[in-house]
């Protein structure tokens, strides 16, 4: 008699194509990216965080006035410019055209 030997089949290797190492690569840096992403929003920026007082008074603006003016009233010993430059800060005024009634905030360092 004679024997018959089965001989268990061999796997061809896994190789990966370019595309597929792409993908596989995405797939394993996607948690890492979706961690940073959920910490950096859940937790406050600590550059610029420092307490600020908030002590300041506000001044309307009559008819006929500019920041100009104001800053010259409010700090006669100050160079106006400066003092524009921090009445436009604490107010977020994108320039400096101000109309008559307007309330503007003066920072406290002005404040009598």
């Amino acid at each position: 008699m004679s024997s018959i030997s089965i001989i268990p089949a061999q796997r061809p290797a896994l190789r990966l194509t370019r595309r597929g190492r792409a993908v596989f690569g995405g797939l394993a840096a996607a948690p890492i990216v979706i961690g940073i992403v959920l910490a950096s929003v859940s937790t406050p920026a600590m550059a610029g965080s420092e307490v600020v007082s908030a002590s300041y008074r506000t001044v309307t603006v009559s008819a006929g006035e500019s920041l100009w003016s104001i800053a010259e009233r409010i700090a006669p010993d100050q160079d106006p410019r400066d003092v524009i430059v921090d009445i436009s800060r604490l107010n977020s005024l994108a320039d400096q055209s101000v109309v008559p009634g307007q309330s503007l905030a003066i920072p406290a360092r002005y404040v009598d």
